[in-house]
């Protein structure tokens, strides 16, 4: 008898021809797959529950970054045990956790591999109350996550970030921090945060090209500076070291802020002061691509 698998879609991927024609394709090869829509906050954690009463051997997040962002957060409020494996069908403006990972964004391919392949252990990453799977950014760049409107992602995908970050190149503030962990303590102003446990974010920017998934430390990487540059900014997302640009690998660290940012975890934003940030080793079973170029 086959195992139950529980696909949770996000609502606005639902309704997608090639995704139905790939899932029909897929119980007629004897797969015992379950669908669940997300229509508002809650459903994702509610149907992952579902699925682990009903012994489901994984769930596969249909959607994008964010999807796949509040699976793991549900995933991680089940002893660990009874935490199914986690599949990803990237159907979302930037899929920057697929896309790193190398899983497919074609649809019925991206859905064989969640089928068929044995679930890898990987690092979770966990926030204050909330968590992340590939990286939480702050500073310009989650700045623009935040104020580019959902409407212009629909229709522009990626290029809505660029549109909305020349709209505000010319007011973009730094940050001032605080970030402490073993060994390590710096204080000062930044552009852009980069806490990797992937490799990148943003629409495929390789903030942190560094970082793998399975090996227990966390990815930091820091533009510092007083104001913006556009060759030092230009570097840091091509992956090149600068002279402004802060790094180190950390098991956990502490920000901490004077006034309110945002942090952005997998496309979800968190507001605070004062964030935590810890890894929690092999917390999460993915099906991955067997030639993962993110697992050490």
């Amino acid at each position: 008898m086959p195992d139950t698998v529980f696909l949770i879609l996000n609502g606005k991927a639902a309704d997608n021809a090639e995704l139905r024609a790939a899932i029909e394709s897929a119980r007629q090869h004897g797969a015992d797959l379950a669908v669940r829509v997300t229509w508002e906050a809650g459903d994702a954690a509610r149907y992952v529950a579902e699925a682990a009463a009903a012994g489901a051997s994984t769930v596969i997040a249909g959607g994008g970054d964010g999807t796949v962002n509040e699976l793991t957060t549900a995933l991680l409020a089940l002893p660990i045990e009874q935490r199914p494996a986690l599949g990803i069908v990237p159907m979302g403006t930037a899929n920057d956790f697929a896309r790193g990972c190398g899983i497919p964004l074609d649809i019925p391919a991206a859905l064989d591999l969640a089928l068929t392949t044995q679930p890898s252990a990987i690092d979770a990453v966990r926030v204050n109350d909330r968590a992340f799977l590939n990286m939480a950014t702050g500073g310009f760049g989650t700045q623009l996550t935040v104020e580019t409107p959902e409407e212009q992602k629909a229709v522009l995908g990626g290029l809505a970030y660029l549109l909305t970050g020349l709209r505000r190149f010319g007011t973009i503030q730094p940050d001032h921090g605080r970030i402490t962990g073993p060994d390590f303590a710096w204080e000062g102003q930044f552009l852009v945060l980069a806490i990797g446990n992937g490799c990148q974010a943003g629409g495929g920017h390789r903030l942190c090209p560094e970082a793998r998934l399975n090996n227990g430390l966390l990815d930091l990487r820091i533009l510092a500076g007083d104001e913006l540059l556009p060759a030092l900014l230009s570097r840091l997302i091509d992956g090149e070291d600068a002279e402004s640009v802060v790094q180190a690998r950390l098991p956990w660290l502490m920000l901490e802020t004077p006034n309110e940012i945002h942090l952005n975890l997998d496309g979800e934003p968190l507001a605070g002061t004062r964030f935590r940030v810890e890894v929690e080793t092999g917390a999460i079973k993915c099906h991955l691509p067997v030639d993962c170029p993110l697992l050490d």
